[in-house]
């Protein structure tokens, strides 16, 4: 999924090759580290297998609704979202499995190709940095269950700025904290809103499709 060749959007008649360039942000959740463990859990709940998709979407859509500059833990929103999502298909949860859920965000596996990606572009003389609205934190648990983290030359520290990476401002802050031009960044993920917003900013932006359709509105 994650390495070259793998995936992302073709070339199409009157694009232009960007920039090679020199650092490239790497989306985590979902990305880098698989969020499939979630899925039996939800089901352990009582919760169908697409409860995941849902839940997903439901936590991406609150966090990219805060404006107030006040940093929410993505384990937080999703907490609130899975009650919602209970509610909405009628289902009284065990409470001593509802833990079970929100600590598997804490757990998350690599995809298998996730390693080979980071190493690749190391090696290439790429810089690499980690950039997830999950926090700095959580972020780096996860780079170092990886065996990630000696790719990555930092953690950008999301919950100095309170706002989802989706916004312009978000992801062009990536880019001064790297101490590169936006131009000269990429961002790469799995989710082609990222890969939207970060284009928007002036990024160079890399969608992992994953065998999944193009996202016309976000093309």
């Amino acid at each position: 999924m994650l390495a070259p060749g793998s995936g992302g959007h073709p070339l199409r008649p009157g694009d232009r090759m960007a920039p090679r360039p020199t650092v490239v942000a790497f989306d985590i959740i979902g990305t880098a580290s698989s969020l499939e463990p979630l899925r039996p859990a939800l089901t352990r709940l009582g919760l169908p297998a697409m409860a995941l998709d849902w839940l997903y979407t439901a936590t991406l859509r609150d966090t990219f609704a805060r404006r107030d500059r006040r940093f929410a833990p993505l384990e937080a929103v999703l907490g609130g979202c899975l009650d919602e999502l209970l509610a909405l298909q009628g289902v009284e949860a065990d409470p001593d499995r509802r833990p079970a859920v929100l600590g598997s965000m804490a757990d998350l596996p690599p995809h298998h190709d996730a390693g080979a990606a980071f190493r690749i572009r190391a090696q290439a003389g790429i810089r690499i940095v980690a950039f997830d609205n999950g926090g700095a934190q959580a972020t780096q648990a996860l780079l170092a269950k990886a065996g990630l983290e000696r790719f990555a030359a930092r953690v950008l520290p999301i919950e100095d700025i309170g706002l989802a990476k989706r916004r312009p401002e978000v992801t062009r802050s990536a880019a001064e904290a790297s101490g590169v031009a936006p131009g000269a960044m990429a961002l790469v993920a799995t989710h082609p809103w990222d890969v939207h917003g970060a284009r928007s900013a002036g990024l160079v932006g890399a969608c992992l499709a994953d065998g999944r359709p193009d996202t016309p509105v976000l093309g």
